[in-house]
């Protein structure tokens, strides 16, 4: 009996992976694998996808993965309810104090400067005239004890009061139909919302913890608290706000993160 030659697949690569391609690649690829949204789907879509181009091609394999991150944000953008409330806590159930997480070490962490601390404001917002310390206490706070879920897996319940966002960029005359808005953090870590998420009625500007002022190395003296997006979306040390159509990667999403990153 003739012995039949091994059946080669037409859609299987000449070459097989290269693992140190898929190895620089790791951060983003277990990204998409964390997100709950679509998770068989797109997880499943990204190997199919890689089946068809050469994976021994860093930018080969670097365009689809960051294809398939962008379509995960764009699907998520599009499930988003901006009236759905995530769920609370009771206050018995309050880590304190709150952990520590940043870029860097807490050893090489940078207090501010309170002194000559001032809440910048650019972009699309009509009132650009900084804010002092006392103007954003003297405003109406909103307490949340939500959630605080990391992207490495990791959680804790936190209990947070300050401003409203939205009421905050309504009072300075900000352009609610942009679609940025943009953090600036005192350590120049930069991230960006989406404008839908900045309105949700549970993003508040968070000037207390447990109901005393935020202490360092926590963020003090102002940082961003949402209940619909992932830690490293919450910036501390907030120097600046900025309202902008433009998009600029933030420090995680330059990293290969998701850039919508919602619960």
């Amino acid at each position: 009996m003739p012995l039949r030659r091994p059946f080669t697949s037409l859609f299987r690569p000449q070459r097989g992976p290269d693992q140190t391609v898929l190895a620089e690649h790791r951060d983003l690829i277990e990204t998409i694998g964390r997100r709950k949204l679509l998770r068989g789907t797109l997880s499943l879509g990204a190997l199919t996808m890689l089946t068809g181009c050469n994976v021994s091609d860093r930018d080969a394999v670097q365009t689809v993965l960051r294809a398939v991150s962008g379509f995960n944000d764009g699907v998520q953008a599009l499930l988003f309810d901006p009236n759905k409330l995530a769920p609370t806590y009771a206050a018995s159930q309050v880590v304190k104090p709150p952990r520590f997480n940043a870029y860097y070490e807490i050893e090489d962490l940078k207090p501010v400067d309170i002194g000559g601390w001032k809440l910048e404001l650019s972009g699309l917002i009509a009132d650009k005239r900084p804010w002092s310390l006392e103007r954003i206490y003297a405003l109406p706070e909103q307490e949340e004890i939500i959630k605080h879920i990391c992207v490495e897996g990791w959680d804790y319940i936190g209990q947070w009061s300050g401003p409203n966002l939205r009421d905050f960029l309504t009072r300075v005359g900000a352009d609610l139909s942009a679609k940025y808005v943009v953090f600036h953090g005192n350590d120049d870590y930069m991230e960006s919302i989406d404008m839908p998420s900045a309105l949700h009625p549970q993003t508040i500007l968070a000037t207390k913890y447990a109901g005393e002022p935020i202490t360092d190395p926590f963020g003090f003296p102002l940082r961003l608290r949402t209940a619909v997006k992932l830690g490293f979306k919450n910036p501390k040390w907030i120097r600046a706000i900025e309202v902008t159509n433009s998009y600029s990667p933030g420090f995680w999403e330059k990293q290969g993160f998701n850039w919508f990153s919602g619960l």
